[in-house]
């Protein structure tokens, strides 16, 4: 691609601040730059007209993690960890809420379900250790967070009784995003998007960067594609496919708050009286852990199977769209953001709680630049 003189100038010369990724992370980390450094030049490099990741292709759900979920994250981190992992959750959703404003974001607080199928011994686990994790993470929430509900909503095949969290709610993804990028735009931030970064070296004082378009040189680098970290070679960071499609509209459609299925593989929510439903990767990790964005027919046949056996057995529906997102994961739950080298920075791996802490990440990182 060749640029003219007026794009190198007003674009792509004396660049402060470079951002790989316009999702959570990469936008709220250019606004806290900004608000540290107003004078400061600002740019976001994005590789698809939308962002590309996950951001745009969540399932909406404001959520702290599952019963199940923490159960099983106490036997991989220490009790302190996990208390800082659901605090941050709390404190990340909280930021996203005074930054956007509930009613911009359409958030809405209907509390969060899951449910435990019949052939697993998971919901007496669950039962059993409730009060346990309601003691630790009491200090947070100041309450109980979590209740046992019966099956109200007449979903099939599982256990009569689902664990409820009364704190977890749900926004519209596509309006959060929305008004993100406004607020970008409105700070004099610039995006260039269908822009691949494709390799970066560093110098004393500046760090080049090679996309698949031009090449131009910054002071500062922050790396915030999450589930395309690895493609930019920042270890301990793997990607993961997560499949999701969603109904036409339903008439009278009851189901109300986001839910979670089988130990968090599966999730589902009513967006717009649809069913949102995704999930899935379980099923063949080694598959999904790739940064393809297309999707299956063994996730997307037991979606559907699933919706017609479990979530709406006596409900007839028809499929309007699916789509796949990328998540970054890896066998710590804690987000690595750190300074890389000189004058190269990362905030990645959100383990599939972006919208939770992808604002928080955001300014973390942003707050690593001295």
């Amino acid at each position: 691609m060749t640029l003219s003189y007026w794009e190198i100038k007003s674009w792509l010369t004396n660049v402060d601040y470079t951002i790989v990724g316009s999702g959570i992370v990469g936008l709220n980390c250019a606004l806290q730059l900004k608000k540290r450094f107003p004078k400061a030049n600002i740019l976001v490099l994005e590789k698809g007209t939308l962002p590309q990741g996950a951001s745009t292709k969540n399932a909406g759900f404001a959520c702290y993690g599952s019963l199940s979920e923490i159960i099983d994250d106490l036997k991989n981190h220490t009790e302190q960890e996990v208390i800082d992992l659901v605090n941050n959750r709390k404190k990340g959703l909280q930021k996203l809420r005074d930054n956007l404003g509930d009613k911009t974001i359409n958030y809405q607080e209907f509390g969060g379900y899951e449910l435990f199928t019949e052939d697993t011994n998971l919901f007496e686990t669950c039962e059993a250790k409730l009060n346990e994790v309601n003691a630790l993470l009491n200090p947070i929430f100041k309450k109980s967070v979590f209740s046992l509900k019966p099956n109200a909503f007449g979903f099939k095949n599982i256990k009569s009784q689902y664990s409820f969290n009364q704190f977890e709610g749900q926004i519209d993804t596509g309006l959060m995003m929305e008004a993100l990028l406004r607020k970008v735009r409105l700070n004099d931030i610039k995006i260039l998007n269908n822009v691949l970064v494709t390799n970066f070296s560093e110098d004393t004082n500046a760090v080049k960067i090679e996309t698949n378009q031009f090449s131009f040189s910054t002071s500062k680098l922050l790396i915030a594609t999450n589930g395309f970290a690895s493609g930019l070679n920042i270890p301990k960071v793997k990607p993961a496919r997560a499949q999701v499609l969603i109904t036409k509209p339903i008439k009278n459609l009851h189901v109300k708050g986001t839910f979670h299925l089988d130990e968090g593989y599966y999730y589902f929510r009513n967006i717009d009286n649809r069913i949102l439903f995704g999930g899935g990767r379980n099923l063949d990790f080694k598959a999904e852990e790739t940064t393809d964005l297309n999707q299956t027919d063994l996730i997307q046949n037991k979606l559907e199977s699933l919706l017609k056996s479990t979530i709406l057995p006596a409900t007839n529906f028809e499929i309007d769209y699916r789509w796949s997102g990328i998540m970054g994961v890896g066998y710590q739950k804690k987000p690595i953001v750190k300074q890389l080298s000189n004058h190269v920075y990362c905030g990645v791996r959100l383990g599939g709680m972006g919208v939770a802490i992808g604002s928080l990440i955001g300014e973390d990182l942003a707050n690593l630049i001295n």
